[in-house]
Formats: C-alpha cells, sequence, structure tokens
C-alpha cells in the first residue's frame, strides 16, 4: 500500500475538513493523490473556489493544491487509505456526542475496497476505534476487521491559528491494531511529518494520550484562573505574581484566560464520562473543568463592578465586546465562552456591540442575532471588552484606543483586557480604569 501511495498508483481518502483535516489534506496532496471528503456542500463550493475558510493554509494555496474536493460520498470507493478527522462533540449533559463519528464510520464502511486501512483523528474515549468504530466498518462493508481491513489511530495535534507549531513539526502519535498496520501508517504518516513520528503500543494508549494531554492543560489553566480569583481579592496583579514566579527554572508560565474551543473544553468531559463507566468518579479533571466553565461569571461580575466603580449608569452604558472567537487569529468559534459574556451583559440590561476583524461575520450575526460592528467604527463607548489577543488589537496604539471612547463622560472610562495584552499603566496614570485577568 505504501509503494501505491507514494507511486500514486492509490488514493488516500481524507473525511472531515475542518482545521484538522484540511491541513492534512493539503500536506498529503504534495505526496499523494489525495480525496478530500466534506458533507458540508457549502465547504467543499469555498475550497473548490479557492477560498481558505479555516484561514489554516490561505486561499492562494487552496487554490493552487492538488486535493480532490467533494461531497460525493461515492467517490470514496477509490481510496485505500482512509483518514477520519470529524469533530467529536459533547451533548448538552456533558456526555461525548459520537453522531458525527458513526455517520463517518458508515459512509467509508460503505465504500471502503477491501484491505483498506482506516485511521481516526478524532478525539475518542480509549476502546471507541476498537469497539465502536470498527464493528460500524464491519456491518457496512460486510468485510471482517484484521482479516479484510485494519484501523489505526493517530490523536490530531494541530494547534489552529497557530503559525509556528504546524503539522509537519508537531511530533506526530500512531498506532495500529498490528504490527503491519502500524508500519503501514507509521510509514505513510512519515511522508508528511517532518517531527518524530512516535509508535504508541497500542491504539488504546494512542487515544488516552490525547486525552491526558489536554486534560492536563484545562488543569494547569484553571489553576491560573483559580489564583486570579484570589489574587483579585487580596488586591493584586495577577501577572505580577505571574512575572514573579516565572523568574524560577521550573514554571509553567500558563495564565489565566476564558477556555473554549473543539479540544480543551471538550476533551476533558471524553475522560471523565469513561472514568465514571468504570465506577471512578473524577476529582481533579472535573473540578478544573467546572472551575474553568464557572470563569465567564467572574467576569461578568468584573465587569458591572468596574462599571459602578466608575460610576456608569449600567444599564445605559455603551459597551462594545472586540473578539468573538475561543483564541487569538483564529476565525473558530467553537465553544467560544465570550457568548457567555454578551448573554450575561444582556442579563444586566445591557445591549452590547460586538467586533471581531478575524471571525467569519456571517457566522458572527447567526451567532449573536445582531450585526457586528467594524473596528473603525467603534465610538463613544464607556466600556471596552478586550476577550481575545488578535494580533489586530494588540497592534492598536493608546491613542487608537482613546478615540473609541466617550470623550464628553463625566466619569472614569473602562477597559476589560482579560487576556492583559496590554500595559496596564498607560491606562491607570491616563484615568482610565483597568481591569485583566
Amino acid at each position: 500500500m505504501y509503494q501505491q501511495i507514494i507511486n500514486r498508483e492509490s488514493n488516500i481518502a481524507v473525511v472531515g475538513l475542518g482545521y484538522v483535516g484540511l491541513p492534512i489534506a493539503a500536506a498529503f496532496s504534495e505526496k499523494a493523490n489525495v480525496i478530500g471528503f466534506d458533507i458540508d456542500k457549502q465547504k467543499i463550493s469555498m475550497y473548490k473556489q479557492g477560498i481558505d475558510c479555516t484561514n489554516e493554509l490561505g486561499n492562494e494555496y487552496i487554490s493552487s493544491c492538488n486535493i480532490r474536493f467533494t461531497n460525493d460520498s461515492s467517490v470514496l470507493s477509490e481510496a485505500v487509505f482512509f483518514i477520519v478527522a470529524v469533530p467529536t462533540p459533547i451533548n448538552h449533559d456533558k456526555t461525548p456526542d459520537l453522531s458525527p463519528l458513526v455517520e463517518a464510520c458508515k459512509l467509508v464502511g460503505k465504500y471502503m475496497p477491501k484491505n483498506s486501512i482506516i485511521v481516526f483523528e478524532s478525539t475518542v474515549y480509549p476502546g471507541t476505534t476498537e469497539g465502536i468504530c470498527a464493528a460500524i466498518l464491519e456491518e457496512y462493508s460486510g468485510l471482517k476487521c484484521g482479516e479484510d481491513f485494519k484501523i489505526g489511530y493517530s490523536p490530531e495535534r494541530i494547534n489552529p491559528g497557530d503559525k509556528i507549531h504546524r503539522l509537519e513539526n508537531i511530533c506526530k502519535i500512531v498506532s495500529g491494531m498490528d504490527k503491519q498496520s502500524l508500519h503501514t501508517i507509521s510509514s505513510i504518516y512519515r511522508l508528511i511529518i517532518q517531527a518524530d513520528v512516535y509508535e504508541a503500543p497500542s491504539i488504546k494508549v494512542a487515544e488516552a494520550a490525547k486525552l491526558a494531554e489536554n486534560s492536563q492543560r484545562d488543569i494547569n489553566i484553571a489553576f491560573m484562573n483559580e489564583l486570579s480569583i484570589v489574587f483579585h481579592r487580596l488586591g493584586i496583579d495577577t501577572f505580577d505574581v505571574l512575572n514573579a514566579m516565572n523568574t524560577k527554572w521550573n514554571a509553567l508560565k500558563f495564565t489565566p484566560g476564558l477556555v473554549g474551543g473543539h479540544c480543551i473544553g471538550i476533551d476533558p468531559y471524553y475522560f471523565t464520562y469513561q472514568a465514571e463507566a468504570l465506577g471512578y468518579h473524577s476529582r481533579i479533571v472535573i473540578a478544573g473543568r467546572n472551575l474553568n466553565n464557572e470563569m465567564s461569571d467572574f467576569v461578568v461580575q468584573s465587569i458591572i463592578k468596574q462599571l459602578s466603580l466608575a460610576k456608569k449608569v449600567i444599564s445605559s452604558s455603551k459597551v462594545f465586546i472586540l473578539g468573538s472567537t475561543f483564541k487569538e487569529d483564529c476565525p473558530d468559534m467553537r465553544n467560544s465562552r465570550v457568548k457567555d459574556i454578551f448573554d450575561q451583559l444582556h442579563d444586566y440590561g445591557i445591549n452590547p456591540y460586538i467586533c471581531d476583524p478575524v471571525a467569519n461575520s456571517d457566522e458572527m450575526n447567526l451567532v449573536y442575532k445582531k450585526s457586528c460592528i467594524q473596528l473603525e467604527d467603534i465610538s463613544d463607548a464607556d466600556c471596552i471588552i478586550f476577550t481575545v489577543p488578535h494580533k489586530v488589537f494588540r497592534n492598536l496604539s493608546y491613542k487608537q484606543i482613546e478615540n473609541m471612547f466617550n470623550k464628553d463622560s463625566k466619569s472614569k472610562n473602562v477597559i476589560i483586557d482579560i487576556k492583559h495584552i496590554f500595559n496596564r499603566q498607560i491606562f491607570d496614570k491616563n484615568n482610565f480604569i483597568y481591569w485583566s485577568l
């Protein structure tokens, strides 16, 4: 199979072309024939027009790449090596929602030929690939796993919006159901990975590794958030403390913040779900998850307090939220906690404006049920909330920010700088009320 792929005699199919699947398909398309499949007709249409809706690769790259974009599932019959990279979200009760993965398995099972290899990159709890995915593939293909086709798992580690840590230079974990499949999977991924390819001893280990690394990050951020809550009560600046702490060689250099997105805000629930199924009630992981979920409440309470200290009339304050995505310089709005802040401000009678030059304006209008405002149109503000440290925000000068505020106000104006992207001393000495996590 490896020789057939590098000789472009056989095809690779990537199922799911979002922030994970698209870069994978693009990387492989430079070495092999690639079918890029997604059920979203609009997304496929945009890719065919050379429009990168993820902003991960850019329009120029999408226009020139050799991916065969399609939403026709029958084309999958032309592939022998499948990479499944569909979302694995959670339900309202925080339990895993495997429905996108199940549907992807049905499609692949329906069209995959004999002797195929199917590798899953979607985040799952250990045992899902072998216990759920394999059974669906068998049912819909009529083939026997281990005899007629092989499976593997390779957890995605792509960091959306990160132009430094890219697919090719991040160590890639791979696994297979046996030595033969592991060797083939490892060899094929080495075509695109410049960093190390780590061969996990089993599929379950590879599945667990993804949950462990994202749960670890979630817990570390939760610790920073708890410190921030306490330090505010002490009347000291959290980042002053962190700057001092980080002078030690083994400091981890995490910072407080809102935790959203499709990985860190979701994956720990896959761990806690399986732990509960095994009769163990998670204590540390679920505590960190709960604390991070509550941070938007703490931020909103702090915003209202600062407006009150500034002697603003809360309900008539003109408030602008700058940033709607879950992280900087990335258009992904999935599970963004900014929406929580927006909704809770409404509960206080505030009708905030929302601005994000990085996010898709149509998606923002749909999520917030109001038209987003352009950065250059912000004026007469009583309070500006910087929720996401986009580069376009970080590059704003003090004068540019000052010009966004109400100059005739007899009360102080308020800056809420959640990720501490500005120098607070500049605002303090110019009679602003400045607050940061």
